[in-house]
């Protein structure tokens, strides 16, 4: 085996790119993906990178994921922020919040249960931090993070926010990973970045045989070379290992890769494997004195630093290494410590350590981290890996460790409090510890978004759980597991859940029986109209003020506010919103889980109400309360709460940025059922955002669909309603008619959320439009007119009003249709709804142009324009820019005495019999416009247009476009 650092063999396409992103560092992409097989060269590759990027000035930092050390929350991050001085990260952002990724110990800093949402404020003040460094001295940072197919959960949750959200400086980081052992989700969350331009994917294949045998075996003969470069496929690491096996005769096959490799070992001494063995179990933490102290060789126990004993074991234990180091078996790292030659080799390693040699190893690793004060989540590694049954000094340990992830690391607490299951003695003795344990670790499970695990674990515990001595255990457990069929879609099954354990003999406790009753509150309305539900809420509301419990109290009112509101009854919504607002006002400075809950319902029931400022405020304090003590789930709905409110006052880039971090927790909590919402509501703010023809919003909706899937529920319903508007903007009004029908589950509409319809009418009135249908569009715009005199809210009035507006449009009466447009203006400005206030006055300035007034089309238009330029509204910008008012007639100049008369302008026959709207289009004609162009100005359906065209080409006798516009231009005046 070549000793030293193996040379870079080819791979000079990838270090072309490679080298033109850390040329251009802070451009996109900020994250390069760097997959391929075992050996293939990634790790060199990342070697030469670093490499040339300290040359050019950046600051590099490397970490390694390594096999056994997965559950060490932000290991790889930690690893490679060890990298920096310590003085350096002195007053740079983040403060505490980036304590759990620097020191790799998933420690929060919350502290209280359920304060789940630490781990994203850790995500952002690592991007903080990252951003400092990166601009610090102008160069850039590079961070090379190797072998992330062993990463942990907390660390792929990092990495895949800054997918998400790149960093604005010069930062680039590379993550090297082997794709066939990759997980599903690391996987999915760079695909998106690459489709977002965020990441660049670099596959390493097999090298040439020309340049593996060239560069790592010069000196061989070529039937020798040939036989070992077809054995290792054109992986190095295999070619290298059969070179250094010395193979003759037949090819020796590359599965024999781990015999290979056990062969190095052979011609060591019992001490230098022993030594070589723990390299490999104590990964990052193999330096010289745990090496000596954890037994590396025979008989040392735990030796005496200064006793004769421990001295002669270091100075045996040197030796060792200089052996190992002579071979190239061992290579110095970072800190002190030792490593084997390449992950592959510390694999072979370990897993051919005898078992009981290998088991006290990390019992004695343990020992002697607990004596340097290590963190519970490290020792914790070498505990479970030296269990061999329950063991209550080992438990505590995982039990600690458990705690100090809860908050920023759940998927690690998840796996330690298993840990402590399995080894539990399933004993009556120990049967209420294991109950209380199942409960932590399926809170844990689904604050990481293992939903489906958390409710098997749920269902498990309710099972074993005694209705008389864990009454308030097991109603915690049916409280959570009602919860987690809410948010897997499955309503149905958490309403027969809950209403069969209120129901139970004995009766849940009075606290018990409310807790169920709120659950209630939040489930059954997805699967049942209001009015069944309207009994329960109200008696949980009754027992919860006998009970004196405020906060209770305020969830209650507000679930009764927002059923009121989705149920179509805005008056009694408007009173019960304005005493849930009094009950959440009054608790401010209650920093209780459940007040996050009362502050979303609310939030949302007063933007369903018209109430913006209101909405937004309540959001504002519900998102600081969700970041502080959780649920996690709930700051997704707060977070798009406020961005609905600022898209429809016309802030559009705040909304977006709204709902990407919205998206992002979704995402992580994996319920499709939620990101289904996320999604369509993202769908929804990215269609006023982007320009015109930007397909971006239509894959975005189609996303929330395929994620709604066949369910039935509010949710759903809104991401069918907002693909109906996606495909409508597209010029799809087939579809745009089948999504809002699906939506709706059918003609009677009974799925459309009530207090909104006018508003979903509205895409079916301009799909009918688009049709050619305008009988069915005028029955669809009365149906929103009834709708909306019930309803009393302005925005839907507003929206009711533009239907009209758009079925006068339709039948060429463009002044009445513009007085309906400027009706809907000034209800939407009530509202305090901008963007429909810009549409609004958008498309009255273009019905007032058509019906002759261009000095007050050009006003209108400027007015809503400004508006949408104002708030972002890229798609109304791009429209109003594609569509500008008529010029005014310049005024006449006055006469001048001394000149002649003007001769009269002669003037041409119009077009023979045509009627003013076909005179109209062939114009239009004349200036090149497409039917769809057409059809777009003057808000008639492509049919329409085709059959005006057809009526005008019978009525001239011409039979083609070109031939019109020219028709056109001879009978229109001379100058």
């Amino acid at each position: 085996m070549l000793h030293g650092t193996t040379p870079l063999v080819g791979r000079g396409a990838e270090l072309d790119r490679l080298d033109a992103v850390i040329g251009g560092a802070g451009a996109p992409p900020g994250i390069v993906d760097l997959t391929g097989a075992a050996g293939i060269g990634k790790s060199r590759l990342l070697t030469e990178v670093c490499g040339r990027a300290a040359r050019r000035g950046l600051t590099v930092l490397r970490g390694r994921a390594t096999e056994y050390e997965r559950h060490i929350p932000f290991r790889v991050f930690a690893d490679a922020f060890a990298d920096l001085d310590p003085e350096l990260l002195h007053g740079l952002a983040g403060g505490t919040r980036t304590a759990p990724v620097l020191s790799a110990t998933g420690a929060g800093t919350g502290g209280r249960e359920g304060a789940a949402a630490d781990r994203f404020a850790a995500h952002r003040a690592t991007a903080r931090l990252l951003t400092e460094l990166g601009g610090r001295g102008g160069a850039g940072l590079l961070i090379a993070l190797d072998d992330l197919h062993w990463a942990d959960p907390a660390s792929l949750e990092l990495l895949d926010h800054l997918v998400r959200h790149p960093v604005p400086a010069p930062v680039i980081v590379i993550g090297a990973r082997r794709d066939r052992q990759t997980s599903p989700s690391l996987d999915a969350a760079l695909t998106r970045g690459i489709d977002t331009g965020a990441v660049l994917r670099l596959g390493l294949g097999p090298l040439p045989e020309r340049d593996c045998v060239r560069v790592l075996a010069p000196a061989l003969p070529p039937a020798r070379a040939a036989r070992l470069y077809a054995a290792s496929g054109g992986n190095p690491l295999y070619f290298l290992t059969l070179l250094q096996g010395q193979a003759t005769g037949p090819a020796v096959p590359t599965g024999g890769l781990t015999a290979l490799l056990l062969d190095e070992l052979t011609p060591l001494t019992t001490t230098q494997r022993r030594t070589a063995e723990a390299v490999a179990l104590l990964g990052d933490q193999a330096t010289t004195p745990m090496l000596a102290l954890t037994g590396a060789a025979p008989g040392t126990g735990l030796p005496a630093a200064d006793s004769d004993g421990g001295a002669r074991a270091h100075a045996d234990l040197d030796a060792d290494l200089d052996v190992l180091i002579g071979r190239d078996l061992l290579r110095p790292g970072p800190g002190g410590s030792w490593s084997l030659r390449h992950p592959v080799l510390r694999s072979v390693v370990y897993e051919n350590t005898e078992h009981r040699r290998r088991t006290g190893m990390h019992r004695r690793a343990a020992a002697v981290l607990t004596g340097a004060n290590a963190s519970a989540s490290v020792r914790a590694h070498h505990v479970e890996r030296a269990l061999t049954g329950w063991d209550p000094g080992a438990a505590a340990t995982l039990l600690e460790a458990a705690d100090e992830s809860r908050t920023t690391a759940p998927a690690s607490c998840a796996h330690w409090l298993g840990v402590v299951l399995g080894m539990l003695p399933d004993t009556p003795e120990h049967g209420a510890r294991r109950r209380e344990l199942l409960l932590r670790r399926a809170r844990a499970l689904s604050v990481c978004g293992e939903l489906r695990e958390s409710r098997s674990v749920l269902y498990e515990l309710i099972a074993r759980a005694d209705a008389d001595e864990d009454g308030a255990l097991r109603a915690g457990a049916v409280t959570l597991c009602a919860a987690m069929e809410r948010h897997l879609g499955d309503y149905a099954a958490a309403v027969a859940l809950l209403r069969r354990e209120l129901s139970r003999e004995p009766a849940p406790a009075p606290a018990d029986a409310l807790a169920l009753g709120l659950e209630l509150g939040s489930s059954a309305p997805h699967a049942l109209a209001y009015s069944e539900v309207r009994g329960d809420v109200l008696r949980t509301y009754g027992l919860a003020l006998r009970l004196g419990n405020e906060p209770a109290a305020a969830e209650a009112l507000t679930t009764a506010a927002l059923g009121e509101t989705y149920g179509g009854d805005p008056a009694t919504a408007r009173t019960l919103a304005d005493r849930a607002a009094a009950r959440v006002d009054a608790l401010a400075g209650r920093e209780l889980p459940e007040l996050s809950e009362s502050l979303a319902r609310l939030a949302w029931t007063e933007f369903y109400l018209d109430r913006y400022p209101e909405a937004e405020r309540h959001a504002d304090r519900g998102l600081a309360l969700a970041r502080r003590v959780g649920p996690l789930h709930l700051l997704p709905h707060l977070l798009l709460c406020k961005a609905v409110v600022h898209m429809n006052s016309c802030r559009l880039v705040s909304a977006l940025e709204l709902c990407d971090e919205a998206e992002s927790i979704a995402r992580g909590i994996g319920s499709d059922e939620l990101l289904a919402l996320v999604v369509g509501n993202k769908a929804q703010v990215m269609l006023a955002a982007l320009p015109p023809g930007d397909g971006a919003a239509l894959a975005t909706a189609e996303e929330g669909v395929a994620l709604a899937g066949s369910r039935s529920s509010w949710w759903t319903s809104l991401a069918w309603c907002v693909l109906s508007y996606a495909s409508l903007y597209a010029g799809d009004h087939r579809r745009a008619r089948a999504a809002m029908l699906r939506a709706g589950r059918g003609p009677e509409l009974a799925g459309l959320q009530p207090t909104m319809r006018p508003l979903f009418l509205e895409a079916l009135v301009h799909s009918a439009v688009a049709a050619g249908d305008l009988t069915e569009a005028q029955d669809w715009a009365d149906r929103a007119a009834v709708d909306a005199e019930r309803l009393g809210l302005a925005a839907q009035r507003a929206s009711a009003l533009r239907s009209a507006g758009a079925v006068l449009a339709a039948r060429g009466e463009p002044g009445p249709a513009a007085e309906r447009y400027l009706r809907a203006a000034g209800e939407s400005a009530r509202a305090g709804a901008t963007l429909w206030e810009a549409q609004a006055l958008l498309t009255c300035a273009t019905l007032t142009g058509l019906a002759g007034d261009p000095a007050a089309a050009a006003a209108l238009w400027r007015r809503g324009r400004g508006l949408a330029e104002a708030g972002g509204a890229r798609l109304l910008t791009g429209l109003a820019d594609l569509f500008p008012p008529p010029e005014p007639a310049p005024e006449p100049a006055p006469a001048t005495p001394a000149a002649e008369p003007a001769p009269p302008a002669p003037t041409a026959a119009p077009l023979p019999q045509l009627t003013p709207r076909e005179r109209q289009i062939a114009a239009l004609v004349t200036e090149g416009l497409t039917t769809p162009a057409i059809a777009a100005r003057l808000y008639l359906s492509p049919r329409t247009v085709d059959t005006h065209l057809a009526h005008i080409y019978r009525k001239t006798g011409v039979t083609t476009r070109s031939a019109l516009a020219a028709l056109a231009a001879r009978s229109a005046p001379s100058p």
